[in-house]
């Protein structure tokens, strides 16, 4: 099993829809075995500047992790498709353990 995570900001778009929206959209439609979006608290994206989105006034960007799990071969196809609609964000991947009794 391999884990991916892809590091945006909450407020991109592609093609009039939030991007984490399309990720996980694209995620299902590629049959991806799980996924889960989570939001930063505090973060940053090349750069020095923090973004604070729970401050209160603050106008930053939310910084945003989706993280999804399946074979090694599936997410390395997934990941291939996935860079030919967007270039944005930073991506790790790395192998997991299930866990199980």
């Amino acid at each position: 099993m391999v884990q991916a995570q892809i590091f945006i900001n909450k407020n991109e778009f592609l093609g009039g829809q939030p991007l984490y929206e399309f990720i996980m959209q694209f995620l299902i439609k590629h049959q991806v075995k799980s996924a889960t979006a989570f939001n930063g608290s505090l973060g940053y994206l090349q750069g020095s500047h923090l973004s604070r989105p729970n401050d209160l006034f603050s106008f930053d960007e939310v910084p945003l992790l989706i993280t999804f799990i399946d074979s090694e071969e599936k997410i390395k196809e997934v990941l291939k498709s996935l860079r030919t609609v967007t270039q944005s964000g930073y991506v790790i991947v790395h192998d997991v353990k299930e866990w199980s009794e």
